[in-house]
């Protein structure tokens, strides 16, 4: 009858430590996901960012020493990412393939000019920096006119301020959700031992005493759930790599290290406050309050 009920309390706790490891790692794992397409979010944005182009488009009378030391000046200045220069030749051969025919035949002549594209940086993309690029290129005396895609610069800078402000306001609520589910999980945990803790405390043991052993299990349970978590999140990226390698999901070693990192620690902290919290509330119990 003991070694019964022995072995019924045994697999009674280990459910218990199954189902905190469990929770932290579903939500760690779900902080792990919201944390890769922060990420992602921020990459897509740039690369459409990158892909505008300002055309700097140069008077017929213009020096190749004046072009050659323009474009030498643009790929020197740190929000250049690249300075192309496209002669009108180019720029013909282009549009004729673009429209599928030879327009010279029909104008007997080329009408388009020299020119110099610039795509920037994703982080100087504003419609305040580009404009005032603009305006100072416009200045040159063999600059004939500097064009870009103006509303679309607009456009895509208000786009990416309300993606980047939801995608906050979701990992906020996330953050506060997953900290309330593995709180309440460990919780229920140090609840079926409430009346070991009220035992220890009546014999005279310290708050710091009793507390100790339970927050280093959940310590233990927190990394456990944590490293699950990344096992899942590994796998996870290693699928949608596999599937969409033009993602490039694994190019940024360093940031998916600091979130692999956050995830880790953050797995720890919540199960270090929400134990400490948990066990406070049973400490400051009267007896007869056990059994509410």
């Amino acid at each position: 009858m003991g070694k019964s009920f022995e072995q019924y309390q045994k697999q009674k706790l280990i459910s218990s430590y199954f189902s905190v490891v469990l929770s932290i790692a579903l939500v760690l794992f779900l902080l792990g996901i919201l944390g890769l397409l922060v990420i992602n979010t921020k990459k897509m944005a740039d690369h459409f960012k990158e892909q505008i182009t300002i055309s700097i488009f140069l008077k017929d009378e213009a020096k190749e020493s004046e072009i050659d030391q323009l474009q030498k000046n643009l790929l020197q200045e740190e929000h250049t990412k690249s300075a192309v220069f496209v002669s009108k030749e180019d720029a013909a051969k282009q549009h004729s393939e673009e429209i599928g025919e030879d327009f010279q035949n029909f104008l007997g002549y080329n009408p388009l000019k020299n020119s110099i594209d610039v795509q920037l940086r994703a982080d100087f993309v504003t419609p305040q920096e580009i404009d005032s690029l603009a305006t100072n290129l416009a200045k040159k005396t063999y600059v004939e006119e500097v064009s870009y895609d103006k509303p679309l610069v607009g456009l895509l800078s208000e786009n990416v301020k309300r993606i980047s402000f939801w995608i906050l306001i979701a990992s906020g609520v996330l953050t506060f959700i997953a900290i309330l589910l593995i709180n309440s999980s460990i919780r229920l945990s140090i609840y079926s031992k409430r009346f070991i803790i009220k035992t220890m405390q009546m014999v005279g043991a310290t708050k710091t005493f009793i507390r100790r052993p339970f927050i280093w299990m959940n310590i233990k349970l927190g990394i456990l759930g944590a490293l699950t978590a990344l096992l899942a999140l590994t796998g996870a990226l290693y699928y949608l790599d596999q599937n969409f390698p033009e993602l490039e999901l694994f190019k940024d070693l360093e940031l998916l290290g600091i979130l692999y990192g956050a995830i880790f620690i953050l797995g720890i902290f919540i199960s270090l406050i929400s134990t400490f919290f948990a066990t406070q509330r049973f400490l400051n119990l009267r007896t007869d309050e056990l059994y509410y």
